[in-house]
């Protein structure tokens, strides 16, 4: 009962080996997935991140989550090469009275304002990084008491398609 309770299953060389390769497998995936190339806005292979990974001699930690993993990768990523986060694509609607002043708080958050319409209300569409998603989403959310409204367009920013050379 006591080794049922309070024992370890015994793991094999290859059961480990095969668990750590799908890890660094998953974690390439999940950065080639949410990062682009900041010049050209196109994603990257998995392949191309795999190889980038051994690179920078990453070893996989088998207790940490894969994407929490995948995150500290682009980090180190970013020091040897070019990548960084894909943007959000944001549209949020602001009463009249609170557009002005939270547009100043909201300004170091947005990297692009692609569009910007004031009426009645503020509506805008921008690009932003996606860790400052919670802390704009908060911001609207406390500053008009519910009135305001957030909307995701799209989770990342990419361009698709042939690149067309000239």
């Amino acid at each position: 009962k006591q080794i049922l309770s309070k024992g370890e299953l015994q793991v094999s060389d290859k059961e480990r080996h095969t668990q750590l390769e799908q890890m660094f497998r998953d974690i390439a995936t999940i950065v080639a997935d949410k990062c682009v190339n900041p010049e050209t806005k196109r994603p990257y292979t998995v392949i191309l991140i795999e190889r980038a990974m051994k690179d920078i001699h990453y070893s996989v930690k088998p207790n940490k989550s894969t994407k929490q993993q995948a995150l500290e990768v682009i980090r180190q990523l970013k020091e040897t090469m070019q990548i960084e986060r894909a943007h959000m694509r944001l549209r949020f609607i602001l009463p009249a009275k609170e557009g002005k002043k939270l547009k100043e708080k909201l300004k170091p958050l947005i990297k692009v304002t692609e569009s910007e319409d004031f009426q009645e209300q503020l509506e805008m569409v921008c690009l932003i990084d996606p860790g400052c998603f919670r802390e704009i989403d908060e911001l609207i959310r406390s500053e008009t008491k519910g009135k305001g409204s957030l909307e995701v367009l799209s989770l990342k920013d990419v361009e698709e398609g042939d690149e067309k050379l000239e």
